[in-house]
């Protein structure tokens, strides 16, 4: 990824578009046609650039990973019966580990767990143990531990892979209005955004250990200076341990070294590529690229580890399809370098598979027989 050329930009550049920025449950759904014929898949970018990523598929329910009984499409044959699937009513963010994907839903009040090898759907967070109110952010560990971020009770929960509760992080004394959370493997750490609010002044990243749950100390403070935030939404940490955070209000990326010691910024407001006008969740990958989501552009944007702006994917659209969006939230790379994005208004998420890797590579390999609920 990091030899994606700057020309790319210069090719690019003015197609971006900037626009304004439900219910689901049970709803009936329509056979998926797949079609793996190279002439029909969605590259991008476009030629006669060198292709880098490909659109690969879309989850709306949990009839797109659960395989059908071998008798279902009989008997709905037979009865006139629509297979059902349940959907997604305001999904916010995505965490992958191992090619299960959990989603927040911060309307129906629980992560929905969508598991393509083992062909398994399910909830966590609805039970008495360690019950969720409006999970937002998410994030996993090596082992598949998931954190949750709830902005109602102000915490951070703490799943197995499985569903799980183990532990709380933090709680009210500590957040105002919790946004994300990320882990940092290496540190053995997790980092909370508080976005604080118009009115606060609470508007920075808290740092906790993640086995004990202490809290370690805080980046970042109100304001417009470096190392300051306005309305901070997500937070990511690179390969190289510097850590990236998504400056909401004041449009840009800071960039700080492991221990919350400013660097650098990049990103600016604008209309323009490489600009941001309402920059959303932020992932990097395994070559330390950063992925930025901004829901007004209705795209993410590439850059590399300076901050050089090397592609965008997708364009905001009132109609649904591959890489069009209308409200995306989260992202997230997995382990293989694919791309995860989520759509609010669409209720779904996009996967887009690194075209260097195979359709056949990876943890989603193992993909059952579905039928898309769209």
């Amino acid at each position: 990824m990091k030899n994606i050329g700057k020309h790319v930009v210069v090719v690019l550049r003015g197609i971006l578009f900037v626009g304004v920025a439900c219910i689901v449950g049970c709803a009936p759904v329509q056979e998926r046609q797949a079609d793996d014929s190279s002439k029909n898949q969605l590259i991008f970018p476009l030629p006669p650039d060198e292709p880098r990523f490909v659109y690969e598929f879309t989850i709306y329910g949990s009839a797109d990973v659960v395989p059908q009984k071998s008798d279902s499409g009989m008997k709905r044959m037979l009865t006139g019966e629509s297979q059902v699937s349940e959907g997604m009513v305001k999904p916010y963010a995505v965490a992958v580990h191992r090619g299960r994907m959990f989603v927040s839903d911060s309307a129906d009040r629980f992560v929905k767990v969508f598991d393509m090898p083992e062909g398994r759907y399910f909830k966590i967070g609805d039970d008495d143990q360690g019950p969720l109110v409006k999970p937002l952010g998410l994030d996993v560990d090596a082992t598949g531990n998931l954190y949750v971020a709830d902005a109602s009770t102000k915490a951070v929960m703490v799943y197995t892979r499985d569903g799980k509760f183990l532990r709380k992080i933090g709680g009210p004394k500590f957040f105002e209005r919790i946004s994300s959370v990320t882990v940092d493997a290496q540190k053995q750490r997790v980092l909370v955004t508080d976005i604080g609010g118009v009115s606060s002044d609470q508007h920075k990243i808290l740092v906790f250990d993640a086995v004990t749950g202490a809290h370690l100390f805080n980046i970042g403070k109100r304001g417009i200076g470096p190392g300051e935030f306005n309305l901070p939404r997500d937070v990511a940490v690179g390969n190289n341990g510097q850590i990236y955070v998504v400056d909401g209000g004041n449009f840009r990326v800071q960039v700080f070294d492991s221990n919350g010691k400013y660097l650098s910024t990049f990103g600016s407001v604008g209309k323009q590529l490489g600009n941001f006008a309402r920059p959303k969740e932020i992932a990097t990958d395994a070559a330390g690229n950063i992925y930025v989501v901004d829901a007004a552009f209705g795209n993410f944007q590439i850059f590399n580890p300076d901050g050089d702006l090397l592609m965008f994917i997708g364009q905001r659209s009132e109609r649904d399809g591959p890489a069009r969006y209308m409200l995306p939230s989260g992202i997230y790379i997995d382990e293989d370098g694919r791309v995860y994005m989520v759509d609010q208004w669409f209720k779904k998420i996009d996967v887009f598979r690194p075209f260097a890797l195979s359709a056949d590579a990876g943890f989603l390999v193992r993909r059952p027989k579905t039928v898309s609920s769209k």
